[in-house]
């Protein structure tokens, strides 16, 4: 019998992580409380199909039978009850996670493994949601979902070694790589990421460089993927800006936002999603 999974949360990162989990043989409902946002998700699932069996990446037998094991709900409280693993992937609003946990405690069968995607959030307090915290794990995913190879897994102070081998097998199914952490605030890469892009922020403030060359001294130098104020643009410069308040409070001064970047939170400028973050992307389409 196939293994059954739910993603709760269809923005950039529920699809994403939805998507990964159909081709890795989950049965698959991406749950979202928005129609439109689900019609959006659903249409870029297909389109990403469509571009893996263009690339060789999936054959199309493969890819289709990947769609078939797709559904999509606006309610989680019916398909909760059959899943094996539930993966929620909504903003990182406490209140919000807490209301999801509590409502999935009461509904997900027993055996049912609950995890949270989050970069920053704490699996203990997010496991004290629900009577069984041992069940409760982290899943960080990374944007774009279906092209980053990792998985960061935390486990919570009360999370079982069954719940983190299930987790760990199950990223490996998704065709991903997995690190495991103990529960400390910002992990591993959220803590070190927030402090190369909060630091390019502070050189761009300070007049050090403009931020092409900020971006292009840190690629081409530190041989990292993408320059730090680029990435900042991709994540949501509002995104980042909420990780380093929490880390700030975690971990102190170190974390403390630039002010720069609160400034550009301020003004609208929020990257990619706005059309505008550090990058103006109406130029560059139109370029």
């Amino acid at each position: 019998m196939k293994e059954r999974s739910v993603v709760i949360g269809a923005g950039v990162m529920g699809r994403g992580i939805a998507y990964v989990s159909a081709i890795g043989g989950y049965q698959v409902s991406l749950v979202d409380v928005s129609e439109e946002v689900l019609q959006n998700a659903e249409r870029e699932v297909h389109s990403n199909f469509e571009k893996g069996i263009q690339r060789g990446k999936l054959r199309r037998e493969d890819a289709e039978q990947a769609m078939q094991r797709m559904k999509f709900n606006t309610d989680f409280t019916e398909v909760a009850k059959e899943a094996d693993l539930i993966i929620e992937a909504v903003p990182e609003k406490r209140e919000l996670k807490k209301s999801i946990f509590e409502t999935l405690d009461k509904f997900a069968s027993d055996k049912c493994i609950l995890a949270t995607n989050t970069s920053t959030m704490s699996p203990t307090e997010i496991g004290s949601f629900t009577s069984r915290p041992s069940s409760v794990i982290a899943m960080h995913f990374f944007n774009p979902v279906h092209k980053m190879p990792l998985v960061e897994i935390i486990r919570g102070m009360e999370t079982s070694d069954e719940t983190v081998q299930y987790v760990e097998s199950a990223a490996n199914k998704m065709g991903k790589q997995t690190v495991i952490v103990n529960e400390f605030p910002g992990f591993v890469t959220s803590r070190i990421s927030c402090l190369v892009g909060n630091e390019a922020f502070h050189m761009l403030q300070e007049g050090v460089a403009t931020a092409e060359d900020i971006d292009k001294a840190v690629k081409l130098g530190l041989n990292f993927p993408m320059g730090p104020l680029e990435l900042a643009d991709l994540v949501g410069l509002d995104a980042r800006l909420n990780n380093l308040r929490y880390l700030h409070g975690q971990l102190g001064e170190k974390y403390r936002p630039a002010p720069l970047l609160e400034k550009y939170v301020k003004a609208g400028r929020l990257g990619r999603k706005s059309g505008i973050g550090v990058y103006d992307y109406s130029k560059k389409e139109s370029e």
